[in-house]
């Protein structure tokens, strides 16, 4: 029973990842066939609508998920486990998916900052058709504030909930469907606190640029699951202020 939980729930996974990625796919197509700047120049002399703002919301409800929920496989299988060792009945996927859900919401909630802060940023013009920061200072503070934030304890703290799923359980277990979601959200919680500026570095890549999404969204990865994951995450922490002090002194260019 326990072995099919588990491949449901990694089909689950994958398949949600999946599709996630394809959208982000298509959308970047459909963004390389558009006049951009054209377009952007026409958004910019008009308020955005509640359409727009709703599709730029869901974009980033889908990047989101698509880049953070592989990461959390680990503790969503281990809370499928333990909750089936826990309850005798052995009802183990509806409050898997209620934990999941929770998590996920999190990030739901992050999107709506993400969507706010894109939109106040465009409003100033200070993205590019590609969405792309075109100040150097803003790029700067970003790279330099993100890696600045590798480095303190609060990143540490919420990282190692992240990479201590036993610990994580044994600490904020919650009996039932309620208590799923509600780790679900806390374990969110955890996560959001150690990527949320990384996050921000979209705004530096390209929040559609499909390779810079895939590179947070690996280093995200390895960072909670590799062994020498924390280790690395303070020598990118000092990579990144590098690389803001560089981005600011005009010695290269994103």
């Amino acid at each position: 029973m326990l072995r099919r939980d588990r491949a449901t729930l990694l089909v689950a996974i994958v398949a949600v990842t999946a599709l996630c990625w394809v959208y982000l796919f298509r959308a970047a197509g459909q963004m390389a066939s558009m006049d951009l700047d054209a377009g952007m120049d026409v958004m910019r002399l008009r308020p955005w609508t509640a359409l727009d703002l709703s599709l730029l919301l869901l974009m980033w409800v889908v990047m989101m998920v698509g880049m953070m929920l592989p990461g959390a496989t680990p503790m969503i299988l281990l809370y499928a486990q333990v909750h089936r060792k826990a309850e005798t009945e052995g009802r183990t996927l509806a409050p898997t998916g209620l934990f999941a859900l929770g998590y996920l919401a999190v990030w739901g909630g992050f999107s709506v900052a993400a969507t706010a802060a894109q939109w106040g940023l465009d409003r100033l013009a200070l993205l590019s058709p590609r969405m792309v920061a075109t100040s150097p200072v803003l790029g700067a503070g970003l790279l330099a504030a993100a890696g600045l934030y590798q480095l303190t304890p609060w990143k540490d703290a919420c990282l190692r909930h992240c990479r201590a799923p036993a610990h994580f359980l044994a600490n904020h277990w919650r009996a039932g469907r309620a208590g799923a979601f509600q780790m679900g959200v806390r374990h969110g919680a955890f996560c959001l606190g150690c990527c949320w500026v990384l996050m921000a570095l979209l705004f530096v890549g390209g929040v559609m640029n499909l390779l810079w999404i895939a590179a947070i969204a690996f280093f995200v990865l390895l960072e909670k699951a590799a062994p020498w994951g924390r280790t690395g995450g303070r020598w990118s922490g000092v990579a990144l202020v590098g690389l803001g002090i560089a981005l600011g002194v005009g010695w290269f260019r994103p």
